[in-house]
């Protein structure tokens, strides 16, 4: 399953490499997450929970950061396993590119499921993958930018 969108995120394109790199920043970011620990030269581990569908389980993986080109792009690969509800993996290329309202981050996902969470079918597990990438990236965009006006 493939999955891609575009943010345009009201900072430089330095500041969103950094936070692109930044535990704290991606825990808060990632839906579910309950820790995140390691750096982007050894790879994060990371425990999510989750519920897909009527399947709910707690993921445990390792992401890695691959092609880095400081401050344009990196590809992070990573791997997650949710105990009899099978696993998750998959790559996401992210590009930055400096635009006149700050930086628009492109990003392409590559996702595959096995067990349980693989007989929920593509539907059912495409509408999830699609909804925690917007939710990442809309999160990501605000702990960037800070809270706005309306917040």
């Amino acid at each position: 399953m493939e999955l891609s969108g575009t943010q345009v995120i009201a900072a430089d394109r330095d500041t969103v490499w950094a936070h692109l790199n930044d535990a704290q920043t991606l825990m808060a970011c990632i839906p579910g997450c309950e820790e995140l620990t390691g750096n982007p030269q050894d790879g994060f581990e990371a425990v999510v929970k989750q519920k897909v569908g009527p399947v709910k389980a707690t993921f445990k993986g390792h992401v890695t950061l691959e092609n880095v080109n400081a401050p344009e792009s990196y590809t992070l690969v990573g791997e997650g396993k949710g105990g009899v509800a099978g696993f998750a993996k998959g790559s996401a290329d992210v590009a930055l590119a400096p635009t006149p309202e700050g930086t628009e981050l492109s990003y392409t996902v590559d996702a595959k499921v096995g067990g349980k969470l693989a007989q929920l079918g593509s539907r059912v597990v495409g509408g999830f993958a699609r909804k925690m990438a917007d939710s990442f990236f809309d999160n990501f965009k605000t702990q960037v930018e800070g809270p706005g006006e309306d917040a």
